[in-house]
């Protein structure tokens, strides 16, 4: 299932986009798409997108979810990324953070940092945890996975170690 947000910025409605693409509205499922909904993945289990609302025009696609209270990212993941950057492969996971200010709808302009010169972007998988975690058992670890998203990552490189 893909969950989505529509509607104008800070207006964003709970949605999904059904088997044939279409947008459908989940309104009158749940009020909002957030920790609460992947809290009872069942209560969204057995919708039948198809006797779902369907959504008309082309409304603007906001942030998948709201209630986001961290994004945590992994650097150099990857040995060709690691090697275009002209840097080591780290022996560890180098994990840094980002403002949740920064996560944005698909089609969302991109706010450059002032004097901006070496703007990049990277396609990444984001993995959405749906609930408290805490030194978790490699065994236990997709038990706390909501779902997926794509994101678009986009960093300034001239401020990059």
């Amino acid at each position: 299932m893909k969950f989505v947000r529509y509607g104008r910025n800070g207006q964003e409605q709970p949605g999904l986009i059904d088997a044939q693409g279409r947008l459908r509205s989940l309104g009158g499922i749940v009020d909002e798409i957030d920790a609460s909904v992947f809290g009872r993945p069942r209560a969204l289990r057995g919708i039948d997108a198809e006797s779902l609302p369907l959504v008309g025009g082309k409304p603007r696609l906001g942030v998948p979810f709201v209630g986001i209270s961290k994004f945590i990212a992994i650097g150099l993941n990857y040995r060709d990324h690691a090697n275009e950057a002209r840097m080591a492969i780290p022996t560890s996971p180098i994990v840094f953070n980002k403002w949740t200010t920064c996560i944005s709808g698909p089609n969302d302009a991109v706010l450059r940092p002032p004097g901006a010169h070496k703007l990049d972007w990277e396609v990444e998988l984001g993995v959405v945890i749906g609930r408290e975690t805490r030194f978790v058992r490699e065994a236990d670890a997709l038990k706390h996975v909501a779902g997926y998203c794509l994101v678009n990552d986009v960093s300034e490189r001239a401020y990059q170690l």
